[in-house]
């Protein structure tokens, strides 16, 4: 009997580089691959992201989209399930979470900030101290501050504090900014939609480390792990496994 199999993809530093388009190589080695295994995706961010890197077909090019961790599937193009962390939290914590975010910000000395420093998607809260209407440019020397000085981090490390009785996982996701979410709600969670479908789950991610936003779905026991830096490990791993 044939296994039946699903590779899982990361978007970020797995089938683009970060925050870029996905590139014409990746995208035809995606159609052989299919004709192998089913594929999926399963990103921090938001749908619209995705159709943004990965392109408007998106929810036709892969048999699964999950968006924010899986908390909005689809499954064929069709919508499966959408969670939202405002009724899980409830407005009142909510609100003290959002407002001391906010009032931490506001504190943050960097070498440039812009706007949009709080992404309120569906699923959970998107957190950026330099903000994500930043440039390219900015977005790279950030990243670079960020590893040397460890805005990130030491964010965190006070929401833990502040929060612990809110139940939150806190995830350092791309360049720029850190994912908050209920416990649970992270990239494992889009596992619930196909853990009985298939006999092997392969997940392909960059920030598989502890801390990470790949770490828990690289670790779970229900996945093959696979540690990627870059589109072209991509694709040269997945070749070497399914082609």
């Amino acid at each position: 009997m044939t296994k039946r199999v699903l590779a899982l993809f990361d978007v970020d530093g797995t089938l683009t580089v970060a925050r870029k388009d996905i590139e014409p190589d990746m995208v035809e080695h995606l159609k052989k691959l299919r004709k192998a295994v089913k594929v999926g995706t399963v990103g921090g961010s938001d749908l619209a992201k995705q159709l943004e890197q990965l392109g408007k077909t998106v929810l036709e090019d892969f048999d699964f989209v999950f968006a924010e961790n899986g908390l909005v599937a689809y499954e064929a193009g069709k919508l499966l399930a959408v969670q939202s962390i405002a009724k899980h939290l409830g407005e009142e914590s909510l609100q003290r979470l959002l407002n001391f975010m906010l009032q931490y910000l506001s504190g943050i000395e960097l070498p440039v900030k812009r706007g949009t420093f709080i992404e309120f998607r569906k699923g959970m809260l998107n957190v950026s101290p330099i903000g994500r209407n930043c440039c390219q440019e900015e977005r790279d020397a950030f990243e670079v501050y960020d590893l040397k000085h460890g805005i990130r981090a030491k964010f965190l490390e006070v929401l833990k504090e502040k929060f612990a009785d809110l139940d939150l996982t806190y995830s350092i996701g791309g360049q720029i900014s850190f994912d908050v979410f209920p416990k649970g709600w992270d990239k494992t969670y889009c596992l619930r939609y196909v853990r009985e479908q298939f006999d092997e789950i392969h997940f392909f991610g960059d920030k598989t480390f502890e801390g990470g936003n790949d770490y828990e779905i690289f670790e779970s026991p229900e996945t093959i792990g696979h540690t990627v830096n870059g589109p072209a490990d991509t694709i040269a791993q997945t070749t070497k496994l399914f082609l």
